[in-house]
């Protein structure tokens, strides 16, 4: 799948749902609503959507959320999913989760196929996790990423900046990754959802964090590269990589090679925009036949926009959505 400007798409963010057993202020509501069950995709029909996309070209797919552990069952998507990799029709299957339930389903994760695990992980401080997650266990959370490492899994943390709140900790943050061999991210708060409206309290732009953390680390270039848009470089006394994710202060459009299916059947083409949002659960449903997806799947991947339309500054300005971040997946 190629779209009109050239990229090809071969990444898919499959979000199983929009439930999360924490509340962290930038990605969901205080009043939380959920999508009915009845809307939600079965983990039939997820598998099956998912498979459209191999067929069409994707060869990296990352299950989402909300927190993905919580869908009961979903184990048993991993397993189909992870037998496209045997099968040569796949090359990886990634997790993003918030490790509260990774200690107990590492062991079943890891025989399923995925190798590789992206943590949400904001903070080092209890009081502080506490603080962003609404009611979290940062203790059960550490106990998951040990637990993970222990089997084997490459483990990158995603950090979201927070000004104010944990950005006194980056450089915590970057000695606990080297010393547990873990990579980091560090991600710009984007205009979604209620922190759109304060967002300006919390957005720290990262470059002006990248300078300050490279006035403590020696950071050397890298031409390392995922499917995902971080701009990577390491980190000389740790030996890891340190990425930055930057929708904000510096877009990353140009190389976007993604695509975001909600747990109810919503195809994103960008997670910052919400005009040409396609349908895929009712054609589906309608017809009982995957395949009718694959012309829907192509047209839509052929409108696929330049780029995102978040606007500077990090608040309720030009761009800002009210769509929450579970709601699409990370």
């Amino acid at each position: 799948m190629v779209d009109a400007f050239g990229r090809r798409i071969s990444s898919l963010r499959l979000s199983v749902t929009d439930r999360c057993d924490l509340r962290c202020f930038y990605c969901m509501a205080k009043t939380v609503s959920f999508q009915p069950r009845s809307e939600v995709l079965s983990l039939q029909e997820l598998c099956q959507v998912a498979e459209v996309f191999i067929n069409l070209g994707v060869r990296n797919l990352r299950l989402t959320g909300g927190e993905p552990l919580v869908r009961r069952g979903v184990l048993w998507l991993v397993e189909r999913l992870g037998e496209q990799i045997g099968q040569g029709k796949l090359d990886e299957l990634t997790l993003t989760t918030n490790a509260t339930r990774l200690k107990d389903e590492a062991a079943a994760l890891w025989a399923a196929g995925v190798r590789r695990i992206n943590v949400s992980l904001d903070t080092l401080d209890p009081e502080t996790f506490h603080r962003i997650t609404g009611h979290g266990d940062l203790h059960g959370v550490l106990d998951g990423i040990a637990a993970a490492q222990e089997r084997g899994f490459a483990i990158k943390i995603n950090t979201v900046a927070l000004k104010g709140v944990n950005d006194h900790e980056f450089d915590a943050l970057i000695a606990w990754c080297g010393r547990q061999g873990a990579d980091m991210t560090l991600i710009e708060t984007m205009p979604l959802g209620d922190i759109a409206t304060s967002g300006r309290d919390f957005y720290l732009p990262l470059n002006e964090a990248r300078d300050r953390i490279g006035q403590r680390w020696e950071l050397l270039p890298s031409e390392f590269r995922t499917s995902g848009p971080s701009d990577y470089v390491t980190v000389a006394e740790t030996g890891r990589r340190l990425g930055f994710i930057t929708p904000l202060s510096h877009r990353f459009c140009g190389a976007c090679n993604r695509v975001r299916v909600t747990c109810t059947g919503k195809l994103y083409m960008c997670l910052g925009r919400d005009d040409g949002v396609v349908d895929l659960r009712g054609p589906l449903r309608a017809a009982g036949d995957p395949t009718v997806l694959e012309d829907i799947v192509r047209t839509a991947i052929a409108g696929k926009p330049e780029g995102h339309k978040f606007g500077a500054g990090g608040g309720r300005a030009e761009g800002a959505l009210a769509r929450r971040m579970n709601v699409t997946g990370g």
